[in-house]
């Protein structure tokens, strides 16, 4: 058994890059795969933040007028300032909906065919990240190109600016949601958990109305709004479009990504974290 033994160290150590890259690029092709399948995915992606656009924004145009505040230079339609916020609804929904099929694939046994690959842990629950942030793009410039017909048009280099953003808030959101998914245990929790994550995240945040108003009606709640990541991604997102960045958003966006895949390659070791082998050898 001695050995035997270092051998196997040694192959667990020597991986070339050739192999990580097959690894990855099978791990994307599942995901891209599994979104192809699943195009009522696609469509339920931007009916959510179509809705918002198209009727709440119209509904409180006249409401909620916006003043200039960074980093418009001039006023603008209520429907242009809640813009960058469906776009990081739609990552954060996306994340999600990854954690939700990492649920499923833990129930399905097809989580522990993953996990038990000889690579490291961390690289495979990270190619996963990676390819959910992929999916998130497409959406997230799908619903651009039809606010585009809505006179929602940002300068055209901020489509361009926003990307790197876009992937970390993504990056960000889908670690929350991997971080999540490791304590569901059962399928059915999924759809409580969730709403309870998403809509506080979703509303005590700067995406549907500007911190200030906020702060004119409940301080507390400003402070909530303050604490809360996703107000951060929302801000890093909007700045980008724009072709400007805010520094203290992306240091919050950053940390918080590093966080939580922090945590989520934690929980995922059966020997420490969330994940634990059950009696009959499958996760539970």
């Amino acid at each position: 058994m001695s050995a035997i033994t270092p051998p196997l160290d040694d192959a667990r150590r020597g991986f070339t890059l050739a192999q990580y890259r097959i690894c990855f690029s099978g791990i994307v092709w599942r995901e891209a795969l599994r979104f192809l399948h699943q195009r009522e995915r696609f469509v339920s992606a931007l009916v959510r933040p179509l809705l918002w656009l198209f009727i709440f924004a119209a509904g409180f145009r006249q409401v909620l007028g916006i003043s200039i505040i960074p980093p418009y230079e001039t006023y603008i339609l209520y429907e242009v300032y809640i813009a960058p916020g469906l776009m990081a609804m739609i990552q954060l929904f996306n994340g999600m909906q990854s954690s939700l099929s990492m649920v499923y694939d833990r129930e399905m046994g097809n989580m522990r065919t993953l996990l038990v690959s000889p690579l490291p842990r961390w690289y495979l629950l990270f190619c996963k990240l990676l390819a959910g942030t992929a999916v998130s793009l497409l959406q997230v410039y799908a619903f651009l190109v039809i606010a585009w017909f809505w006179d929602i048009a940002p300068p055209p280099i901020g489509y361009l600016t926003v990307l790197p953003a876009l992937i970390l808030s993504g990056l960000m959101l889908g670690a929350l949601g991997m971080l999540i998914s490791s304590g569901i245990k059962q399928l059915e929790n999924f759809a409580g958990v969730m709403n309870f994550v998403i809509f506080p995240m979703f509303f005590a945040s700067s995406a549907l109305y500007p911190l200030w108003r906020v702060q004119e009606g409940s301080p507390l709640l400003y402070y909530v709004c303050l604490l809360n990541p996703f107000t951060h991604a929302v801000e890093l997102i909007r700045f980008a479009l724009y072709g400007q960045t805010n520094w203290i958003s992306l240091a919050v966006v950053g940390c918080c990504t590093a966080a939580f895949m922090i945590g989520a390659i934690y929980a995922y070791d059966p020997s420490r974290g969330l994940v634990r082998r059950g009696p009959a050898g499958g996760e539970t």
